[in-house]
């Protein structure tokens, strides 16, 4: 998309934790012009101290998304995962390319039809987990003649373990929870089927890090209906005991959407427990993150079985005051936003990021991308 030496307008829908990285990251490129839009004055101003400009805006009023992607050569989607979709929608309906990492409950399926019709790329799940792991798999499939086994092991930590919870979320507590009541999707044997989220506990060894337990989550997505592995799963990662924590809350009620009489009146538990959650899981400045990532992958290459084991470690980088899963998730982001921005990706359409793992060049743009700011994948191989 850039031609001729002009500068690159990018819009970045949200300042949040996961936003501030990708404004940041993207504003030290210097052909690209980056607008942050967000409801928050003191985030939109934060973010002009690194070059951006900033507009403060409700972008759940769906107007103001057409306002402020109206001169946009490339929009970046950082808003909260129940704005998510119909953001998306809307920036499409602009007219406009966008990269996408709000994890929203809708089937990004649905946005495939206007995607062709606006002749623009649409990049979404750009993240970590969704994303760089897809990104993984469509690599691995273009590799393996066939491709047997996919498991991904998931997480975001706080470094420090403080009770009750032994948790922090790098996001909003209702989207955390919506993992934990949303019914997990697997394939075993080439057959789809669903597990409930927060079950099927394992543990898993990570160097300097300790034990983790992994446990069902509803992570695979588009990957059900996109690749032909056929045996995948998805774990989340957390502290040993969260899972029951979790599920006791879930088996008593607190994540119900249905209403119940209180001696104050009528009340909404699943409110009530995100009201009560988001400060007890809140970063607080200067509160030390890691982000755990593991995925394995099997399959046969020349009559040969390869196992292929990644790792990614990574924690909160105090230079730049930003969070591991900010940056994982953000580099991730920025990272599909200069293939589409650099001409490196020009397909119009939905793509996710395992479509775009599939061609090489791009899945190596990504990787060094993420190389050179410190965020490293470590591959195993094994023979089997």
């Amino acid at each position: 998309m850039l031609t001729g030496g002009r500068t690159l307008n990018i819009v970045v829908l949200g300042g949040g934790r996961v936003g501030s990285a990708i404004v940041r990251d993207l504003t030290a490129e210097e052909d690209f012009d980056v607008l942050v839009v967000d409801i928050d004055p003191v985030a939109v101003e934060k973010m002009t101290h690194f070059g951006a400009n900033g507009v403060v805006a409700d972008l759940s009023q769906i107007e103001n998304v057409s306002r402020a992607v109206q001169d946009a050569d490339l929009v970046v989607g950082a808003v909260p995962g129940f704005m998510g979709y119909r953001t998306v929608k809307r920036v499409l309906q602009e007219g406009r390319p966008i990269v996408d990492i709000s994890f929203f409950e809708e089937d990004s399926a649905g946005l495939e039809e206007l995607a062709e019709s606006a002749g623009v790329p649409c990049l979404v799940d750009c993240g970590v987990a969704p994303g760089l792991s897809n990104l993984i798999l469509g690599n691995r499939e273009e590799y393996f003649d066939a491709t047997e086994l996919y498991v991904c092991f998931a997480g975001g930590l706080p470094k420090e373990r403080l009770w009750p919870w032994e948790y922090k979320a790098p996001f909003s507590p209702a989207d955390v929870i919506t993992e934990y009541v949303r019914p997990a999707r697997q394939r075993r044997s080439g057959r789809e089927i669903t597990k409930p989220a927060l079950t099927d506990i394992e543990f898993i060894d990570v160097p300097d890090v300790g034990s983790l337990e992994a446990f069902n989550t509803d992570g695979l997505r588009s990957l059900l209906r996109t690749c032909s592995t056929p045996n995948m799963v998805e774990k989340t990662l957390r502290y040993p005991g969260h899972a029951i924590r979790m599920k006791v809350l879930r088996e008593a009620g607190f994540f119900s959407t249905e209403p119940i009489q209180a001696a104050s009146g009528s009340v909404v538990p699943r409110d009530v427990t995100e009201a009560l959650l988001f400060d007890a899981w809140r970063f607080d400045h200067g509160d030390l993150d890691l982000t755990v990532l593991r995925i394995i992958v099997e399959g046969t290459k020349d009559g040969q079985r390869e196992r292929h084991t990644y790792d990614m470690v990574d924690h909160y980088n105090p230079a730049t005051e930003t969070t591991a899963m900010a940056r994982t998730t953000g580099y991730t982001c920025t990272a599909m936003a200069s293939l589409v921005a650099r001409g490196v990706w020009t397909q119009p359409g939905l793509a996710t990021p395992e479509i775009v793992g599939r061609d090489r060049k791009a899945y190596d743009a990504v990787i060094q991308h993420l190389r050179e700011r410190d965020v490293y994948l470590d591959m195993e191989t094994e023979k089997i």
